[in-house]
């Protein structure tokens, strides 16, 4: 009938239409996007680094449940779960000394879901193992959306879950406050002419990253960090950037920087991250909302000051190349 509603249908994406390729396109895109799997666990995810090193292998993805201070470890697949990566979890497990253990695939197979759930009951209470499907779906011609499910989990997860939940709807926690406040962050970015943001752009982890298209993850950023404001600049793997971007390089100039920023920074070599940073840090907490507006004021401000002077840095070594 003319009178009727247009419904599109809702389409199953397969995973490796959107990520061709597990190590250099997935990992990454969940490097820098780790809010959508934080809300799907209930967690307060912080991902610092991928291919982490765990004896002669490599681990997907290392971080940090900020709400709790826990360890967490990823290892994806965008294929059916298999007993290959089932051995390499549990590796990866006893390499890091895990809390928390997640295993994302596209399917998981009755056998190794079974497997999480006995692991979860005969191991001690603050070890948990995570079983996460991954789906991508599209409607008509929109982009494609990607959904978490967890099929496997701790026995009191759901309940936990639940009441975060219920906190969150109530104004409890920090989660929705964070969402709001990136909200209204990078709104201001955009509004103040600044190209390095996009209106809108925010999640509700206590951070919030900004690729600028260097290799291997080096990102800038804003953070909480307990009870005080961190604007950096993040190096997660310093060790195998172009010499010009590394955080060595950046200590040689470290006086130059400085001059440049108009103020001292903080160099910090992250020990066990194989990552690093340079920041500024000013009090503060994001349960002081009055001072929000401060807030935003200084993380603009250091943050530009910190890309000119990064940018400023750099240009000398390319001028003086150039002669």
């Amino acid at each position: 009938m003319n009178g009727d509603p247009l419904v599109a249908r809702l389409e199953a994406v397969d995973l490796r239409e959107v990520w061709h390729h597990e190590a250099h396109h997935f990992t990454p895109w969940l490097l820098n996007n780790a809010d959508t799997l934080a809300e799907a666990l209930g967690m307060e995810l912080e991902l610092e680094r991928a291919e982490h090193p765990v004896g002669d292998f490599s681990l997907d993805l290392i971080g940090t449940d900020l709400a709790t201070g826990d360890r967490v470890i990823i290892e994806n697949q965008l294929a059916d779960t298999d007993h290959s990566h089932l051995g390499q979890l549990l590796t990866y497990a006893a390499g890091t000394d895990a809390a928390a253990v997640v295993w994302i695939a596209r399917n998981f197979r009755e056998e190794h879901r079974r497997a999480l759930d006995w692991l979860n009951e005969r191991t001690d209470s603050e070890t948990r193992f995570f079983g996460v499907a991954a789906r991508v779906w599209r409607i008509g011609d929109s982009a494609p959306a990607l959904q978490f499910n967890v099929v496997a989990a701790p026995n009191d997860w759901g309940k936990r879950v639940r009441s975060t939940a219920a906190a969150q709807q109530r104004g409890e926690g920090r989660r929705p406050l964070y969402f709001e406040f990136w909200s209204l962050l990078t709104d201001a970015i955009v509004e103040r002419g600044h190209g390095w943001c996009r209106r809108g752009r925010q999640g509700s982890a206590s951070w919030i990253n900004f690729s600028i298209g260097a290799p291997h993850g080096t990102v800038f950023g804003m953070c909480f960090s307990r009870n005080s404001l961190r604007s950096e600049l993040y190096f997660r793997s310093p060790e195998q950037v172009e010499p010009s971007g590394s955080f060595e390089y950046f200590l040689r100039h470290r006086e130059a920087l400085e001059t440049s920023y108009g103020g001292p920074l903080e160099f910090e070599a992250l020990e066990g991250k194989k990552a690093s940073r340079i920041a500024d840090y000013r009090p503060g907490s994001i349960e002081d909302a009055a001072s929000w507006p401060e807030f935003i004021d200084w993380f603009i401000d250091a943050q530009t000051r910190l890309r000119a002077a990064v940018e400023a840095v750099q240009g000398s070594r390319r001028s003086t190349s150039d002669h």
